[in-house]
């Protein structure tokens, strides 16, 4: 006799994804649920103090930054140093800031994160093995070159798990192998075995590069924004959650509802903070970041942050900043293509809300919020 077989698709009770994806919405305890400013303010106030200690790490003690110049490299128009400071007691970052040779200091400055791939070489005009390229490649399209280009003093940290970060696995290169976990990976889980995760983390960084950037003589320390892909998009939007220094932001390629997104397709490790259902969805969270001014740029055709639950973040992101009295953001460009920076929309954005230049190249007066 044939044995019969169920398939999840019929029966969807097969499938352990069905009693979570049914817990989701009652577990949004911490949710943006305001309707008046003062309650919008009040929710702000307990959740970024919330949100700190579900990430983890944000507790370490701030340290000196102890800078420590590694090179200078002359690309004509730019002038490119490499430095590295200390983030904490146990470890150090790498960071490239880049800035036109003619640029007049104090400077606005934008702090680019790089996404998935062989790290901070990659936004920063050199291929893998650290030559120098002329033309952008890939992805991330050189971002952090082109936002030098327009005036910024740009910081470019190597963020963590990635490039010289990289976890070192040499141990296991013996002569029967043995698989070797993504640095990624490693790092979430032993973060998630204490309590906290690689956003934590990577926030942390964040952190203590804007300690160390407002010390600096040729950065405006009232005019710090962030732009981020993927990844770093990811670690744009929490830094900014928690970070209140950083006056407006880019978020390409990640600002998506997590239903569609992490929930949705496979992603990596590090997108994940055990706990976050309780804060809600990006377009909850993102009250933390209100009403400071937040650009959001997707392909249409991204395949790992679908534009369907972008735009649907979008708009109900909108209604939060409603409530904050800022209506109008987040601002969003949905340009055909992938998983990229497009940056039409979003580098006119950061000249306007940081450089106070409008869209024809007039001053306007930056933003100053209190």
């Amino acid at each position: 006799m044939a044995s019969i077989i169920l398939s999840g698709t019929e029966r969807p009770t097969l499938q352990p994804i069905t009693a979570l994806r049914a817990l989701l919405d009652g577990a949004a305890t911490r949710a943006f649920t305001a309707t008046t400013a003062d309650e919008a303010l009040a929710w702000q106030r307990d959740t970024r103090a919330a949100l700190g200690q579900r990430i983890g790490f944000q507790e370490w003690p701030a340290v000196d930054p102890a800078p420590e110049s590694i090179e200078t490299v002359d690309r004509g128009d730019l002038i490119r140093e490499k430095i590295v400071i200390r983030t904490s007691r146990h470890t150090q970052m790498p960071v490239y800031l880049i800035r036109r040779r003619d640029v007049r200091t104090p400077a606005p400055t934008v702090i680019a994160f790089h996404g998935h791939g062989y790290g901070v070489k990659d936004i920063v005009g050199l291929w893998e093995d650290g030559s120098e390229r002329e033309t952008p490649d890939g992805y991330h399209t050189d971002f952090a070159l082109a936002l030098a280009r327009l005036g910024f003093v740009v910081a470019a940290p190597e963020i963590s798990c990635f490039g010289e970060r990289s976890t070192d696995f040499s141990h296991l290169d013996r002569p029967f192998g043995g698989p070797v976990p993504t640095t990624c990976a490693h790092t979430s889980t032993l973060a998630f075995h204490l309590g906290g995760s690689t956003v934590g983390l990577r926030v942390l960084d964040a952190r203590r590069l804007v300690d160390y950037l407002v010390t600096r003589d040729d950065v405006d320390g009232d005019r710090i924004g962030a732009m981020g892909i993927s990844g770093g998009g990811m670690q744009t939007f929490f830094s900014m959650c928690i970070d209140e220094r950083i006056r407006a932001g880019v978020v390409s390629g990640y600002y998506c509802s997590h239903r569609f997104s992490i929930f949705g397709v496979f992603h990596c490790a590090c997108n994940y903070i055990p706990g976050l259902a309780e804060f809600g969805d990006v377009h909850d969270l993102v009250g933390l970041i209100a009403p400071r001014p937040l650009f959001v740029e997707a392909g249409t055709h991204d395949e790992i942050f679908p534009v369907e639950g972008v735009r649907r973040s979008v708009q109900i992101g909108s209604k939060v900043y409603g409530v904050f009295g800022a209506p109008g953001y987040p601002q969003a460009e949905y340009f055909e293509g992938r998983h990229r920076i497009d940056g039409a929309g979003a580098y006119r954005f950061l000249r306007e809300q940081l450089a106070g230049e409008n869209h024809t190249g007039e001053e306007t007066a930056p933003v100053r919020l209190a």
